[in-house]
């Protein structure tokens, strides 16, 4: 998880240190600021010479959590111009300088406040603080599981009736397309249609129950390839084809990748960039290396060392096997690869 951490007195800024080197410890990316008038020379902490608004706002689109070491209030000013959707809004955190309280501010579940809440609090030693219901009161939360077993939630309304009927203690159907390796929570039941139910699915247009919470999981890797100089256009273009005609949802996509003479390729990473899909690239000899039947292409080869970029790219990049095969249009090419995909309940 990306973080960033901001403390406003030199107690803080000691507390702050500490929380920022066992959250890395803990495999974590967190860097530490401090807003301080009298900065104390010593501190490892980056100075932040702006207004803590502002320094929120930048925040709240490049990393996945925000810790206030402070007051509550310093927090909930600085954030309140830049809360807009619990789906993307980051995780906020407000951890007293003493550490005697981790507070989960924003994005509970989706964002996982309330577990970055428990992680600070157990560094420092104080008690976490949780308001949402379903967590006080013990029941499933799916929102939550669902981030943590990499599904994408379909319908936030629909997560909020399942959240609902939990509460109030009713029955709420459960169907899979893919193996469950543990038990139901309590309040699920395996079902294959009914009023309310959860279905885990990779197709776009599935709904069992009178009220499904289609949850996707992000298990396919795109393999891309394509002239130098092709707009991004053309490349959704392609991938959205390939995806329809496999009747998938572009919930499932994790990530693209390609070889890496593209890794600078402007069109590719515009595309990505739209989708808010991580790239990456692999050396020739690194495709040449996978075994399988690819469909292969002499004049690729000769151009940049493999005899096919977009297939085995994207079965690299997912460490699975070939999903979707080739497809080509207007210079670009397109295949997709899925990893194995096991749903569980356990933590």
């Amino acid at each position: 998880m990306k973080l960033s951490l901001i403390a406003f007195t030199s107690r803080g800024a000691a507390l702050g240190e500490s929380i920022c080197q066992r959250l890395i410890q803990s495999g974590h990316e967190c860097q530490g600021f401090l807003k301080m008038k009298n900065r104390p020379p010593e501190s490892r902490l980056s100075p932040v010479n702006i207004p803590c608004s502002q320094w929120a706002g930048e925040m709240f689109h490049q990393v996945q959590g925000l810790i206030f070491v402070g007051a509550c209030g310093i927090a909930v000013r600085a954030i309140a111009p830049w809360v807009a959707d619990k789906s993307a809004d980051p995780a906020v955190v407000a951890v007293d300088e003493s550490g005697r309280f981790s507070i989960a501010l924003l994005s509970g579940h989706l964002g996982g406040a309330n577990q970055l809440a428990r992680q600070v609090a157990g560094i420092t030693g104080g008690i976490p603080v949780i308001t949402t219901a379903t967590d006080l009161r013990g029941v499933f939360s799916v929102d939550s599981w669902a981030k943590s077993q990499g599904l994408a939630i379909g319908s936030l309304s629909a997560a909020k009736a399942v959240s609902a009927a939990l509460l109030a203690g009713e029955t709420v159907g459960f169907r899979s397309d893919f193996p469950v390796l543990s038990p139901l929570p309590s309040g699920l039941v395996e079902s294959k249609s009914g009023p309310l139910g959860i279905h885990i699915t990779l197709r776009r247009e599935e709904a069992p129950f009178g009220q499904t919470l289609t949850l996707v999981p992000r298990a396919v890797t795109l393999g891309i390839g394509c002239r130098r100089g092709t707009q991004a256009s053309a490349i959704e273009r392609l991938a959205a084809q390939a995806l329809e005609e496999a009747g998938i949802s572009w919930l499932c996509v994790e990530k693209v990748c390609s070889i890496a003479q593209k890794a600078d390729e402007g069109g590719i990473l515009e595309f990505c960039g739209r989708r808010n899909l991580p790239f990456s690239t692999f050396s020739a000899a690194e495709l040449m290396a996978l075994e399988g039947d690819f469909a292969p292409s002499a004049f690729v080869e000769k151009t940049v060392g493999a005899d096919n970029v977009c297939e085995r790219a994207a079965v690299k990049g997912s460490g699975g096997r070939l999903f979707i095969q080739k497809r080509s249009c207007d210079g670009v090419t397109v295949a997709a690869a899925i990893r194995d995909i096991q749903i569980t309940f356990e933590e």
